[in-house]
């Protein structure tokens, strides 16, 4: 039986129109740009958003609460559907921990219902490469319980690399201390980052310019690839050109075929800045 809804939230950074494609719903977490009224994520226009925060303005997020989860979980139980929600980076986000308490109190309301919750640790694509291999496999007729399974016994497996163009954006989250932001900025140092088992951001290793930061996100993937057939996400801060150089060095180095391409979106955005490039994949460990 498939009669469950696959659920994320808008961290994900996949678009509305292929969420439709894979059937899946997705909670949408508030953006609120220099005091401008707050909006949804898929509601920000993402290159005029980006180009406020080279223009100097800033950007806040806010998570999604209990009451919103109630009412879109509720929207799904109601119609006799179970639920897989795969959520943002408990690490990053109290998103998830909102979920989870909103899952807790509709099991008593639907006790006949199945909720299952799941802490992808991930964010950006790489949650969202998580959501397309349990979509596919839905749609391949798993039940729930084979995909829950499967997306808890693989998460770690989705590896997170990416790099930033401005390191002053990751200072003013705490991801860099103001000093590194300075010499690294005055230097053209360019970190090499990934997400931990943990679900955080952690700096890994530094480059001398721009292309050497890409060249080596490319090299990760040839240490640590698992399947060499399983899709590539790649998402950039409105950085195009970077992500097409990234997706060139993955196919003619690595012999990638399956590449999706997108935004890294507002709610991730907001803390990594312009010119963010990160790449997700299959890895045998994070």
């Amino acid at each position: 039986m498939t009669n469950y809804t696959i659920m994320t939230d808008s961290s994900c950074d996949v678009t509305d129109d292929l969420l439709q494609t894979w059937q899946v719903r997705a909670a949408q977490l508030d953006v609120l740009v220099d005091g401008e009224e707050a909006k949804k994520n898929n509601e920000v226009d993402i290159a005029g958003f980006y180009q406020k925060l080279r223009d100097g303005k800033t950007a806040r997020t806010s998570a999604v609460n209990i009451g919103v989860f109630k009412d879109v979980f509720t929207a799904e139980l109601a119609q006799g559907q179970d639920i897989l929600y795969l959520g943002f980076s408990s690490a990053l986000s109290t998103t998830f921990q909102s979920s989870e308490i909103a899952a807790a109190e509709l099991r008593e309301e639907y006790p006949d219902r199945t909720i299952r919750i799941v802490d992808t640790l991930a964010a950006s694509l790489g949650q969202g490469l998580l959501v397309h291999l349990a979509a596919k496999m839905q749609q391949e007729g798993a039940d729930i319980e084979t995909v829950y399974r499967y997306v808890s016994d693989n998460k770690l497996h989705i590896c997170h690399w990416f790099t930033v163009d401005d390191l002053h954006f990751l200072k003013r989250g705490g991801r860099v201390s103001a000093a590194v932001a300075l010499v690294g900025s005055m230097l053209g140092i360019k970190p090499v980052m990934h997400m931990d088992d943990t679900g955080h951001l952690v700096n890994m290793s530094k480059s001398r310019g721009r292309d050497a930061a890409i060249v080596a996100l490319a090299d990760k993937y040839g240490q640590t690839v698992m399947d060499k057939n399983a899709p590539v996400f790649i998402s950039h801060g409105d950085c195009i050109e970077d992500a097409k150089k990234l997706e060139s060095m993955l196919r003619d180095t690595y012999g990638v075929q399956d590449i999706l391409i997108g935004y890294v979106g507002p709610v991730i955005g907001a803390h990594s800045g312009p010119g963010t490039l990160a790449f997700f994949f299959l890895g045998e460990q994070r």
